[in-house]
């Protein structure tokens, strides 16, 4: 029997995650960007160890990513966004946000777009009830929706990344659902600014230790 997760103290960081997980990259970025090691503990979403009691006391909804400090015992730290806003209150160094409050809200509004307009489409809880027959169609038509909206955003904010020419926040939540967009057999050729800037992320030290292929509970075929 697989062993259930339980929220005990560890002397590193520690996130609660699944390889392919969207919100557990996001949060993977940031902590490999600020240089802060820790421990990931797999919580398999395919198994549905995710629905388990023991989980769910740390996770209400069930879902990943949860992050715990060095040496707390709990609560965790649930919600992607909310993690990464606390890691970047926290860890200053190397920040994920633009200092005036204008360009703040810029990258907020990016973030949102895809946190909240975009993922939640193909997020394993809603394809199930959707069903297999129904998948492709459904992902096909909201994510090409949400990339095209995106796409239009970026023209107005885009440099070398999403929001000029340093990382911010907004590319942490770009590249995984960039990764999704292939996943799902979008074209993302449709989409050139968000196609640059994948490209120009991808080739960062962190971005390549992030991915899903590089984690611990990867299945050894997608390596």
């Amino acid at each position: 029997m697989t062993p259930q997760p339980t929220a005990a103290s560890s002397p590193r960081p520690v996130l609660y995650s699944f390889y392919r997980s969207s919100c557990a990259w996001r949060v993977r970025l940031a902590l490999n960007l600020k240089n802060i090691p820790f421990d990931t503990r797999p919580i398999n979403l395919l198994a549905e160890q995710n629905k388990t009691p023991e989980y769910k006391a740390i996770q209400p909804f069930g879902a990943v990513p949860a992050f715990l400090e060095a040496n707390s015992q709990g609560p965790a730290l649930v919600e992607s966004v909310a993690i990464l806003e606390y890691l970047d209150e926290t860890r200053p160094e190397l920040p994920l946000l633009p200092k005036d409050p204008a360009s703040r809200a810029k990258v907020r509004a990016l973030v949102e777009a895809i946190a909240m307009d975009i993922q939640p489409i193909g997020s394993m809880r809603i394809l199930k009830y959707i069903g297999k027959d129904k998948e492709a169609e459904w992902t096909s038509h909201f994510l090409k929706e949400g990339f095209s909206a995106l796409e239009k955003m970026l023209e107005k904010t885009a440099g070398k990344y999403s929001f000029g020419d340093s990382v911010t926040m907004a590319d942490l939540l770009l590249v995984p659902q960039f990764y999704n967009g292939i996943r799902f057999n979008i074209d993302m050729s449709a989409y050139p600014i968000m196609s640059r800037i994948n490209s120009e992320l991808e080739t960062i030290p962190a971005f390549q230790a992030s991915h899903p292929t590089k984690q611990p509970d990867c299945p050894p075929e997608l390596r």
